[in-house]
């Protein structure tokens, strides 16, 4: 069964909630580099250690998920649909994805410096700027693709999407992830 982490707001009759609901996971463990980050130059105290590390495997793990979500899942249905709000929501797709391949790199770097923070116990005063840059960077990414997504793309969807097709967007979902998908199941 999979971990649920931070509230259980949607199921999987709206996916689009269920993303919705991955931003704000990734705004949590986003949160948790930031601080990290701001730390970076003391020893790991223990729990400073485990938020890294949490945060970490949720980049690593989760968040590739959410971006096959978008990419593969919602985004090309709703290239399929010719509305003038869809023609709206869809031409921030491209910067949407874009988004995504300059996350991934950050992501790399930000993943490698914090294992070898971890392992090492810190970091050169030149990697601990670098950990702090892609931080920063990933965290003004995030804020404006977030911000486009929650409040154009995935409304948008949401009223333009039939039944059908929220379910399978919600079944290809469960699918990534490995799970049955029931009614009350949460991502």
């Amino acid at each position: 069964m999979p971990v649920q982490i931070g509230t259980k707001t949607h199921d999987f009759s709206d996916p689009t909630g269920l993303l919705t609901d991955c931003h704000r996971r990734i705004e949590m463990f986003l949160g948790s580099l930031r601080r990290g980050a701001q730390f970076i130059d003391s020893p790991l105290t223990s729990d400073a250690r485990k938020a890294l590390e949490t945060a970490l495997r949720y980049f690593r793990e989760a968040a590739p998920k959410h971006t096959k979500d978008e990419e593969e899942s919602l985004f090309p249905r709703l290239r399929e649909i010719h509305t003038a709000e869809i023609e709206n929501a869809l031409s921030a797709l491209e910067a949407l994805e874009d988004d995504h391949r300059r996350a991934d790199r950050l992501h790399a770097e930000v993943h490698a410096l914090g294992v070898q923070w971890l392992e090492a116990g810190h970091l050169s005063a030149h990697e601990a700027d670098r950990f702090r840059r892609a931080v920063n960077d990933l965290a003004t990414i995030y804020g404006q693709h977030i911000r486009i997504e929650d409040s154009i793309v995935f409304p948008a969807a949401q009223r333009a999407l039939s039944r059908t097709q929220k379910a399978a967007i919600a079944d290809e979902m469960a699918s990534r992830r490995e799970i049955q998908k029931r009614a009350n199941d949460c991502i």
